[in-house]
């Protein structure tokens, strides 16, 4: 697989747009881009075609961007990028706390969505693994694989999203040892910590929901007050 290889899925409403974001995305190599215009369609043609990568829109005729987010997160950690006419802060923020991928507000220059729809796409299955790809990781009992992206316990599996899975990654990698905000940020968002500080606190608090039994008092996934976070070996605890 390359990247002009990943197959896209287009969820908005707005068939003008929507078709020329298709353009834009076809005449810069991605061969295959669905389209849906509600949740509906959206979600059976995601559950149909399994893509690599979903650009989804906030307003929708029968529902919401991010409810449908959710309903996508409950069956796959695609990476997904949310594009939408909502530029508030606040917004742009709780798509990101979401553990969306990215967030691009209309209009957009065409250039810069492909750019980034390029980043996500090689940040989530190009670049040089962290750990290899069959590493499973026991914690109290929680198996986490980090080929499949998953979590599982008492026999309940859970999803990893695409920045969780980058972000355990980099910490297995060094497992043991600290890891800095900005050496977290540029392996998950490719930039430094400025900026980020909020998005990384609430990737890390939704991770550790998944890992540990008690997210609040967290005894495998630690913070390193002022310098970053640590994953503990078994010796250290």
């Amino acid at each position: 697989m390359n990247l002009y290889n990943c197959s896209i899925l287009l969820v908005d409403d707005n068939e003008k747009l929507a078709g020329m974001t298709c353009d834009i995305l076809r005449k810069s190599g991605y061969e295959t881009v669905y389209t849906a215009g509600s949740c509906k369609e959206g979600m059976e043609v995601f559950l149909r075609e399994t893509p690599k990568l979903v650009i989804l829109d906030i307003m929708l005729p029968d529902g919401d961007g991010y409810t449908l987010f959710r309903r996508m997160r409950e069956a796959s950690a695609v990476p997904i990028l949310f594009l939408s006419a909502k530029d508030e802060d606040n917004d742009r923020l709780f798509g990101l706390g979401l553990g969306a991928d990215d967030y691009i507000t209309k209009p957009f220059l065409p250039q810069e969505l492909v750019l980034r729809v390029n980043a996500i796409l090689t940040r989530s299955y190009f670049r040089g693994q962290e750990a290899d790809a069959d590493e499973t990781l026991d914690l109290s009992g929680r198996e986490v694989s980090l080929k499949n992206a998953t979590v599982t316990f008492e026999g309940t599996t859970t999803m990893l999203t695409a920045k969780e899975l980058l972000l355990l990654k980099k910490l297995a990698a060094n497992r043991g040892n600290v890891v800095t905000f900005d050496a977290l940020t540029r392996a998950v968002w490719n930039d430094d910590y400025y900026g980020y500080e909020n998005t990384l606190m609430v990737h890390i608090r939704h991770l550790r929901e998944k890992i540990e039994a008690d997210p609040s008092h967290p005894v495998w996934l630690l913070t390193v007050r002022g310098i970053g976070y640590r994953l503990l070996k078994e010796s250290q605890r």
